[in-house]
């Protein structure tokens, strides 16, 4: 079983959190994953850098160029995780966008993916027809799941077509921005959270975007499995560093 399927079982609100490969300095992806894992998360999403990430809010960009800067690559990544499965059990997706992974060879891409022990991709410019099309065969035969994402403008008809295709999860974006910590959320967000609740769709849901501290958290998890936290966890790792991890976590979970 695919531990991201693992993680959903039972009825736990879990936390993933995103950060950029290579960030804040070129050698932190793993022990950020290890301080991670001990602080109890549920799930990681490593970012793949990227030079032109449409999706990402101004802290996500700063921490990708800073990435890039460092010397951050897909095969430098990859590097960096061989052995990884030896020290981290939670699951693993790789969060980043299509043209690099397409540079690099898809079913390359999803072979070394496989070998290292990653469960899933989430690649926002992917449409998910085009996946289920062309990639789902590939991805099916490595093991991997691929999550896609929707908002508050996606229509009923477009998120059961998600769900049929989907595994693991359906990233719900709260709302039609880009990433970006916030502190509350307003009636627009609560009503959409309600509206995907009652369409009681087969893949589990998972609120991202705008998650910064422990009140936005409980307002995502209501009425979904779990959250994801990238901008806030970020502006942590760039003003305390890696070795306060269990800090910001703590905070969330209290």
């Amino acid at each position: 079983m695919n531990r991201i399927d693992q993680k959903f079982k039972g009825d736990k609100k879990l936390l993933s959190i995103y950060f950029s490969a290579g960030y804040p300095n070129l050698e932190d992806t793993v022990p950020v994953l290890k301080k991670l894992q001990v602080a109890g998360v549920d799930m990681v999403e490593i970012g793949l850098p990227f030079s032109d990430p449409l999706a990402d809010g101004p802290t996500i960009q700063e921490s990708s160029t800073q990435a890039l800067r460092n010397g951050m690559n897909t095969e430098k990544l990859f590097s960096q995780l061989d052995g990884i499965r030896k020290e981290i059990e939670i699951p693993l997706v790789l969060m980043g966008y299509f043209n690099p992974m397409m540079q690099y060879g898809i079913e390359k891409f999803c072979q070394r993916c496989e070998s290292i022990g990653i469960d899933g991709l989430i690649i926002p410019d992917l449409p998910v027809d085009v996946y289920h099309e062309h990639y789902k065969t590939l991805f099916d035969q490595h093991g991997l799941y691929n999550m896609f994402l929707i908002t508050p403008q996606t229509s009923d008809k477009r998120i059961r077509y998600i769900d049929q295709v989907s595994n693991g999860f359906i990233y719900m974006v709260s709302s039609a921005s880009v990433t970006g910590a916030k502190n509350t959320f307003g009636k627009t967000q609560t009503d959409y959270f309600q509206r995907i609740q009652k369409m009681e769709l087969n893949t589990p849901t998972v609120v991202g975007f705008g998650i910064s501290n422990a009140e936005t958290y409980q307002a995502a998890t209501k009425e979904s499995r779990g959250a994801i936290i990238g901008s806030a966890f970020i502006k942590f790792l760039k003003e305390k560093g890696v070795e306060n991890i269990p800090e910001f976590i703590q905070s969330i979970r209290d």
